[in-house]
């Protein structure tokens, strides 16, 4: 059994995203027994974008989220995710 390195203790994130990118963590890690995890709670970071969209179609989305009793913002997301897993899917 190879006797692993110990990971050191980091000042900063930035320090230990260095120390990481210059080395192997099979070095560190006994990667054999790691094991599956999930964050249930974690919740994916946004980003504020612009998008100029014909006035009618705004008010399509608008007409189309309140049938649902949801805000268009929100309906807009889901418009995008559906449409873009099926390209996802499409070009598998």
């Amino acid at each position: 059994m190879k006797k692993l390195k110990n990971i050191p203790k980091f000042k900063s994130e930035s320090e230990e995203r260095e120390f990481w990118l210059k080395n192997e963590s099979s070095e560190f890690i006994d990667w054999q027994k790691a094991k599956p995890i999930t964050f249930p709670n974690l919740k994916p970071s946004t980003k504020t974008i612009s998008l100029r969209l014909p006035e009618s179609m705004l008010d399509d989305l608008k007409s189309l989220a309140n049938k649902r009793d949801v805000p268009y913002q929100s309906f807009i997301k889901v418009i995008l995710k559906e449409r873009i897993d099926r390209e996802i899917s499409l070009n598998s």
